[in-house]
């Protein structure tokens, strides 16, 4: 669902995440002090695996909202599957901002506000397609006492 974009300046959050060498695919490392904010990185790693991200504009806001689901590691899948989505359907919106507004791990569902444009070739490198998220090697990590939360995803590329 596309959402009004607000008119205020969007500051993009600090980059923390890396990829990992993997065999034949790419594995996602994000981390953040907050398990939310280790999703966010997690979403925006997948996003910086497909283009460059400092070619991207804000100009449009998109909500994705995830189904509930039974765990945390169908959560993230669910939630990096919805971006995926997004990137791949009608108007193909590669994001250069995430904000997840609602966290609910009691239901697990998440609600988030994806911030970017379309995807254009002539503007956008173009980097690896992602063809599927996968639970292999899926890793989640809270360490809530050293504000450390960490998140491991391979994507089949």
């Amino acid at each position: 669902m596309e959402l009004p974009l607000e008119t205020t300046e969007h500051a993009i959050p600090e980059v923390k995440y890396e990829y990992l060498d993997h065999t034949a695919d790419v594995q996602l490392h994000a981390w953040g002090e907050t398990l939310k904010e280790a999703f966010e990185q997690c979403g925006m790693a997948m996003f910086g695996y497909m283009t460059e991200l400092s070619s991207v504009s804000i100009n449009k806001c998109f909500q994705i909202t995830t189904e509930p689901t039974d765990d945390l590691e169908n959560l993230l899948y669910r939630f990096l599957d919805e971006l995926l989505f997004l990137f791949s359907a009608e108007p193909f919106l590669i994001c250069k901002k995430l904000v997840i507004t609602k966290f609910d791990l009691e239901e697990f569902t998440i609600d988030c506000n994806c911030y970017g444009e379309e995807f254009d070739l002539q503007k956008h490198p173009q980097g690896t397609e992602v063809k599927a998220i996968t639970y292999s090697a899926m890793k989640i990590y809270q360490q809530p006492e050293h504000d450390k939360n960490e998140v491991f995803v391979i994507i089949d590329i």
